[in-house]
């Protein structure tokens, strides 16, 4: 619990740093806080501690994907020093993204419903505010409100779900719920409740149909909101949904299985199919994004030992990719031009970035040896492990469809030609970042065991 102490007391100091004048330490100050978080979550490893009356449970599965934010987090700072180029937004924008952190470990590590709305609000307010921090840019004010509206809308399922829970068990507490649903009998409250909830979690985690909102708010906010959007927002969310479902309703299982199965195609197939027709690069992302979502569904749906490795292993693959990606895009689209055409040429311009971009494609396309491939490998496997066999091959066909979308980038990278000259400036920190990011790919590709053994 070290580490939420460490990232409240980095946010209040960035806040404070206006008062008391030392602004300019804070970009070093956050750096140091997340460092001393994620080697904090160490210590607590093993130990499957409760915190406050039991609102928060430190164990493995809340320790390994806060590590993993935390750690993502940390690169997004590194990989986007043009975001805090304002100095009158510096302190501002911050601060909501270590609030935003503070959220995302609340949704992956709390035990009782309260905690989860706390957490998922905590997220959520800051990431509205960051949507919208373009503020001469009209699309990025839409993409603010739209996000905002969304939210709210999402945020109401989620307390009316809570309620009808509450009701049908008399507890928050997600122990005593699954205790409850398994002792006392279940009831149409109940699985109206069940419902109502699964309803939420999948408007957090932009799974069709439940999806319209994720293009519009990933292509109007700053490239730089995006990618983490992308990243630890979609992370917290999958977190948050797995723990619910696997601690509280996984005994009735027969109530919410073939809803999740549906979904879980569907988001597979129409965020893929829907991404083939996108000529900007980040509303294919977007869509791109819905796809992954679908894939991380099935670990929800699957339910057994494999589920949680596979699921961690799925949010570090894509997350690596994701980052790279978007942070690629938003280099070869200085000029406002994020369509395919802003990639052409790539290769013979600057070999290094063309290399990046190739290994985060393929990652996020399933091509082996990288991490994303063997990402979807484990997922499916779970899912055969409970004879789910057609949706795997949903899964698999949808796949196939991705490849095309992420080859038309890198044919264009690697055949086409310039549409105009320009030198791309790249900061030795972004470039060293990056190379991170594309040999954590591979090496993770290599050598999977190392993180899908954790849980």
């Amino acid at each position: 619990m070290n580490t939420l102490l460490i990232l409240t007391v980095a946010g209040v100091l960035c806040l404070m740093s206006e008062i008391f004048s030392f602004k300019k330490a804070v970009p070093v100050m956050v750096i140091i806080g997340l460092a001393a978080a994620f080697t904090a979550l160490f210590f607590d490893w093993n130990t499957n501690v409760s915190y406050y009356n039991d609102m928060m449970r430190m164990d493995n599965f809340a320790i390994a994907f806060t590590a993993v934010m935390t750690a993502v987090t940390l690169l997004w700072l590194l990989l986007s020093p043009g975001f805090f180029k304002e100095e009158s937004s510096i302190t501002d924008h911050y601060s909501l993204i270590v609030f935003a952190l503070i959220g995302a470990m609340v949704m992956a590590s709390y035990s009782n419903l309260i905690m989860l709305f706390l957490g998922i609000e905590i997220l959520s307010i800051p990431m509205y505010v960051l949507a919208g921090s373009r503020k001469n840019s009209l699309s990025s004010n839409e993409a603010a409100v739209k996000y905002l509206l969304m939210g709210a809308f999402a945020t109401g399922f989620l307390l009316f779900g809570i309620a009808l829970i509450y009701g049908a068990t008399g507890s928050f507490n997600l122990e005593a719920i699954a205790s409850t649903i398994q002792y006392e009998g279940n009831s149409l409250v109940l699985y109206a409740g069940i419902l109502m909830m699964l309803i939420a979690m999948a408007f957090k985690s932009s799974v069709v149909p439940f999806h319209f909102w994720a293009p519009d708010v990933y292509q109007g906010s700053p490239t730089q909101v995006t990618a983490f959007m992308s990243t630890v927002v979609k992370t917290a969310a999958f977190a948050a949904f797995f723990r619910l479902f696997w601690t509280c309703f996984n005994q009735v299982g027969e109530v919410w299985v073939g809803t999740i199965w549906v979904l879980s195609a569907v988001t597979i197939l129409v965020g893929n199919i829907t991404a083939v027709y996108q000529q900007n690069i980040k509303r294919m992302l977007a869509y791109s994004s819905i796809a992954h979502a679908g894939y991380m569904l099935m670990s929800v749906l699957t339910m057994n030992d494999y589920s949680q490795g596979s699921l961690l292993y799925y949010t570090i693959a894509y997350s690596l990719s994701s980052l790279a990606a978007f942070t690629i895009l938003l280099l070869v689209s200085s000029s406002g031009n994020e369509t395919i055409d802003s990639f052409k040429g790539l290769a013979s311009k600057n070999p290094l970035l063309a290399f990046v971009t190739l290994i985060s494609l393929l990652s996020l396309a399933g091509i082996p040896p990288l991490a994303g491939f063997f990402a979807k490998y484990y997922i499916f496997s779970a899912a055969l492990q409970n004879h789910y066999t057609v949706l795997v091959i949903l899964a698999v066909i949808g796949s196939l469809v991705g490849v095309y979308y992420y080859f038309r980038i890198v044919i264009a990278m690697f055949q086409g030609e310039a549409t105009e000259e320009r030198i791309i400036a790249i900061d030795p920190v972004v470039k060293a970042v990056l190379i991170i990011a594309s040999i954590a790919t591979l090496v993770f590709g290599i050598a999977p065991g190392l993180i899908v053994s954790l849980l």
